[in-house]
């Protein structure tokens, strides 16, 4: 199975798709883990696409061996998330695509203006960052959780409710 989580930096979307992760015992791919790596080692400010090519090849790699892997990036454009739904179609597992918004403005910036990294070197986006950046609405079939209504604890619980209610088809099913 692949959930993957997508929506603007502040919305709560690591922070549900970690414990969701944690508790479904799930390989968690993170793209801001893997585009901090790449800046790391090539000395470079923006990554492009490479990131995302990075975590699927991982993800492809894992899926195959039957694992369940939870992807956490924005996912800013329907190519990233076009590029998702043909990797769950080519290793035939079923996808669980999650789009994370906090509809209440002042706590969304609230999250963003307190944020401190957790990735070592990598400097949070400001809030001028998060409103200016180019994120195309979803207009793909996806789970929309609004962490403005509700709690962290309550969107995992439901996220790990509908995964377990999915059937869990593997290559080897197939």
């Amino acid at each position: 199975m692949l959930v993957v989580f997508g929506g603007l930096p502040g919305t709560g979307k690591t922070t549900i798709a970690r414990q969701v992760a944690r508790r479904m015992s799930a390989l968690y791919v993170r793209i801001d883990t893997i585009e901090q790596a790449i800046r790391k080692t090539r000395r470079v400010r923006e990554i492009g696409i490479e990131g995302y090519a990075v975590a699927m090849s991982l993800t492809r790699e894992n899926l195959a061996v039957g694992q369940t892997v939870i992807a956490d990036a924005v996912n800013p454009v329907p190519e990233a998330r076009q590029a998702w739904r043909e990797l769950a179609v080519d290793t035939t597992v079923p996808l669980l695509e999650i789009e994370i918004v906090c509809s209440d403005a002042g706590e969304h910036r609230r999250r963003i203006e307190a944020r401190i990294s957790d990735i070592e070197g990598l400097t949070p986006p400001s809030w001028d960052d998060v409103i200016t950046h180019h994120y195309a609405a979803w207009n793909e079939a996806h789970w929309l959780i609004d962490t403005g209504v509700l709690s962290p604890d309550a969107a995992v619980a439901a996220v790990c409710e509908r995964m377990c209610a999915l059937p869990r088809l593997t290559p080897r099913d197939v």
